[in-house]
């Protein structure tokens, strides 16, 4: 049999690694950072504790990890689709997307939302984002442009104000999942930045409540 190459080695490697990021994120979502344990994500990834430990040596760096995957999905939310290339084309389509994304991912989100804000957890958050200061600033750059080619004042402000609507859209999503009207949410914001956005759903708006 011939040894495996490099290609494969290195494969395998990184599968490994995403079924403990996968495992780790699970048992955060579920026992919260403080309450997870290494030997809880090895055995919920399927691999001995010591690989866990080989790939990160501590718990903070799974942290990081996670974190940094979470921040590069939401860079990507800027990047536009095929066929978006006027300015309300791209600014619909990250509208589009980060609300998609963010209602297959309410646990996550739930998650995120809590250790970016947590003593203890929020300074591991700091430091990641200051590692992709450069990713940061180009994500920025991008909805800044979407808003200077529609003619904004002020496109810095508008990105500010627009990531502040769709962050508080994600929070109480995260925390009203069940009765969140994520579709009548999606019309108004459309609408409200002079979207095309369509006929307005038909089911009611019902109060905000956590079940």
């Amino acid at each position: 049999m011939s040894p495996r190459s490099a290609q494969v080695n290195q494969e395998l490697r990184e599968q490994s690694q995403q079924r403990i990021l996968q495992a780790a994120l699970m048992s955060f979502a579920e026992q919260g950072y403080e309450g997870a344990t290494i030997a809880q994500i090895a055995e919920r990834a399927g691999v001995a504790r010591g690989l866990v430990s080989y790939y990160f040596p501590a718990k903070e760096q799974l942290l990081q990890a996670l974190l940094g995957q979470v921040l590069d999905g939401i860079f990507a939310l800027t990047d536009p689709a095929e066929g978006e290339t006027t300015p309300d084309e791209r600014l619909a389509g990250i509208i589009h997307r980060t609300l998609a994304a963010a209602a297959d991912t309410i646990g996550v989100q739930r998650l995120v939302l809590c250790l970016m804000l947590q003593p203890g957890t929020r300074e591991i958050f700091v430091g990641v984002e200051a590692a992709k200061v450069e990713a940061v600033e180009e994500f920025e750059r991008r909805i800044q442009e979407v808003f200077a080619d529609r003619g904004a004042d002020d496109p810095a402000l508008e990105e500010i104000m627009f990531r502040s609507v769709l962050e508080g859209v994600i929070f109480k999503m995260a925390v009203y999942p069940q009765t969140y009207p994520i579709a009548a949410i999606r019309h108004r914001l459309l609408t409200m930045y002079g979207l095309p956005a369509g006929e307005p759903p038909d089911e009611p708006v019902h109060p905000l409540r956590a079940v």
